[in-house]
C-alpha cells in the first residue's frame, strides 16, 4: 500500500532497513537548504536529470520538468525497485491505484524495471508540494509529474529506487 505524506512522517512508518536510510538521508539532503546537494538539483536545467549511486542498489534519479497534462501521463508500476518520490520545488498531482484493480497494456519490462497500464477513472489523487513525498511498493500502480492546475509547473524533484527484498 502506497504511502504518501511528510517525509519525517514516512520516514517513521517506512521499514526500518539500511536501504530505506540511506534513500531518506539523501532525500533530507536535497531538501535542506544550502546544502551542496540542494545547490546540484537546482543548478539542472528543465527536462534533465542526474543518476546519483547510494551504495547496495539504491539509486537516485533528480529531474527537473514541466507538469504534464493528464492525457500526456501514464500508469505504471515496477517489480525490482520500490520507489521514494520527494518533490524539492514546486507542486504536482500523481495518481495511484491498486495493481489488482487496473488492466496491464504492456507487460513486465526487466530491462527498464516498467508494467504499463491502461487508463482508470478508479485511482485516488494525491497533490504533493515541496517537501512531501510518497513510497510506492510494486503492487502501487502510480501516475507520476500530472498538473495540478491548468498551466505547467517547474518541478525539481527526486525518486529513489530501493531494492525490493
Amino acid at each position: 500500500m502506497a504511502l504518501f505524506g511528510s517525509l519525517a512522517a514516512l520516514r517513521a512508518q517506512a521499514p526500518q532497513t539500511a536501504r530505506f536510510t540511506a534513500a531518506f538521508a539523501h532525500a533530507e539532503e536535497l531538501l535542506r537548504p544550502g546544502s551542496p546537494a540542494q545547490a546540484r538539483i537546482r543548478g539542472l536545467a528543465a527536462g534533465s536529470s542526474n543518476r546519483v549511486e547510494l551504495g547496495d542498489g539504491v539509486f537516485a534519479i533528480e529531474q527537473v520538468y514541466e507538469t504534464k497534462p493528464r492525457a500526456e501521463g501514464f500508469f505504471e508500476s515496477h517489480r525490482k525497485h520500490i520507489d521514494l518520490q520527494v518533490v524539492v520545488e514546486g507542486d504536482e498531482t500523481i495518481e495511484v491505484i491498486d495493481a489488482a484493480r487496473i488492466a496491464v497494456r504492456d507487460p513486465f519490462d526487466p530491462e527498464r524495471d516498467l508494467v504499463t497500464y491502461g487508463d482508470t477513472a478508479e485511482a485516488s489523487r494525491l497533490r504533493v508540494g515541496a517537501g512531501q513525498a510518497g513510497i510506492f511498493f510494486p503492487v502501487d500502480v502510480h501516475m507520476p509529474s500530472l498538473r495540478v492546475a491548468a498551466s505547467p509547473v517547474l518541478v525539481r524533484k527526486v525518486v529513489v529506487k530501493i531494492p525490493v527484498g
